[in-house]
């Protein structure tokens, strides 16, 4: 059962970096979006930052309630 547990902490960590990832670039969208003043690129960069801290809440919710399905 360890293999499992070890697999799902690298799950976890993956799913996160990919949340946090994908927050980052919202960020950039958004800042760049104002600085252009361009409403398009503020809305993709607050949809990008959403869906980033949704990914990471998932990652830090959800995946380590995987290790109950294995235990």
């Amino acid at each position: 059962m360890a293999f499992f547990a070890s697999a799902i902490d690298t799950l976890k960590i993956l799913v996160i970096a990919l949340g946090a990832g994908l927050g980052a670039w919202g960020v950039i969208n958004l800042l760049e979006g104002y600085g252009n003043d361009n409403p398009g690129a503020k809305s993709q960069g607050m949809k990008q930052l959403m869906a980033g801290g949704g990914i990471a809440l998932v990652g830090a919710t959800l995946i380590p309630l995987l290790s109950g399905l294995f235990g």
